[in-house]
């Protein structure tokens, strides 16, 4: 087993879950990528994390496939030995945005087949080998973060089976949170906002005109690097005493103003 704490993240390649895992490695942290694009498309996305210092697994897998979350598992403990850190951040949107009275029934199970499903199960298969870690190495401490979204209680019509997908993520959270918190492993929820990613730059002047006019009180984008702070955080080990608590990284989106 490495000395080191180890982080598994989903979703890493690039976006938030790359910065994420960025954070973490330059707060000493071995990395361990789950994503389902190939090494060889983000291959300086890699090197730039290994030129931290620390070591790197990538793998490339389907987060809705039993054997590939499995397998990268099993790689990680076969590598590195310890799984302190989960961090649930791969998700879908859907490939073409319909309102929810033309929702197909094959784009909401490919988003609820990730976004839900590849988490739950991926979560589960941690959790476990956590608990086992916990009962013979009191030393280790482990968490599991999952990144939700605004969506999970904001509406969105024209991408209803994403605002579903993000309200499951929110009710894993509680189920892993409540399951784990007597073994010593705490669970918890960031919810971002409004981010510049991939994902959002097809929007990009939707929202731009959006954030000018005041939809969050504060005037910008949001970026993968607030929510990576997040993360360092929740990580931390300095909030032993919370589970099951949501962060919102959002700009302020969340509150209620007249």
């Amino acid at each position: 087993m490495i000395e080191k704490k180890v982080a598994v993240i989903t979703g890493a390649a690039r976006g938030i879950g790359y910065g994420i895992a960025s954070k973490l490695a330059e707060e000493g942290k071995a990395i361990a990528i789950f994503d389902i694009i190939k090494r060889e498309d983000v291959e300086d996305n890699i090197s730039k994390l290994e030129d931290k210092g620390v070591p790197v697994i990538y793998y490339n897998g389907d987060l809705t496939s039993a054997d590939d979350r499995e397998n990268f598992i099993q790689k990680v403990m076969d590598e590195f030995g310890r799984i302190d850190i989960l961090v649930n951040n791969a998700g879908v949107a859907p490939k073409v945005r319909r309102d929810i009275l033309e929702m197909t029934e094959e784009s909401f199970d490919f988003v609820i087949g990730v976004n839900i499903k590849g988490t739950l199960f991926m979560t589960q298969l941690v959790a476990n080998i956590m608990v086992e870690e916990v009962e013979n190495n009191p030393d280790i401490n482990p968490v599991i973060i999952n990144i939700a979204s605004a969506s999970s209680y904001a509406t969105s019509t024209n991408r209803g089976e994403y605002c579903i997908s993000k309200a499951g993520v929110s009710m894993i959270t509680k189920l892993f949170a409540d399951r784990l918190a007597d073994k010593g492993i705490y669970v918890y929820e960031i919810r971002p906002g409004i981010i510049f990613t991939d994902m959002t730059s097809v929007v990009r002047d939707k929202y731009d005109k959006l954030i000018a006019e005041g939809i969050t009180p504060i005037k910008r984008w949001g970026y993968p690097e607030d929510i990576a702070n997040a993360v360092s955080v929740l990580s931390s080990g300095k909030l032993n005493y919370s589970t099951g608590e949501i962060i919102n990284v959002d700009g302020g989106f969340h509150l209620r103003r007249l």
